[in-house]
């Protein structure tokens, strides 16, 4: 109520002033905190996702030069393979 319940209650005005001005903050406070949870819980996914992703690129490197080393796929044929990936990547 700001001025009008000063004016009216004086003290107890104030008083009740304050009260609502402590619950907004109150308020303000959990929400950034839940914010900050969901954040910390998107960070950690991200790294999961980060780890996963560099474990399969080391599984795939490992596959094609299995593959190369036993003649299954020749380094031409990676060549071509690669060469299409990266020009499908820039359309």
């Amino acid at each position: 109520m700001g001025w009008g319940r000063t004016l009216l209650l004086g003290d107890i005005g104030n008083r009740l002033d304050i009260a609502d001005t402590e619950r907004d903050i109150a308020g303000l406070r959990s929400r950034l905190h839940s914010q900050d949870r969901t954040d910390q819980a998107q960070d950690e996914r991200l790294r999961e996702l980060e780890r996963e992703n560099d474990q399969l690129k080391l599984y795939l490197a490992s596959l094609i030069r299995l593959l190369v080393s036993k003649g299954t796929l020749s380094h031409d044929e990676l060549t071509a393979f690669v060469d299409f990936i990266d020009a499908d990547e820039e359309r």
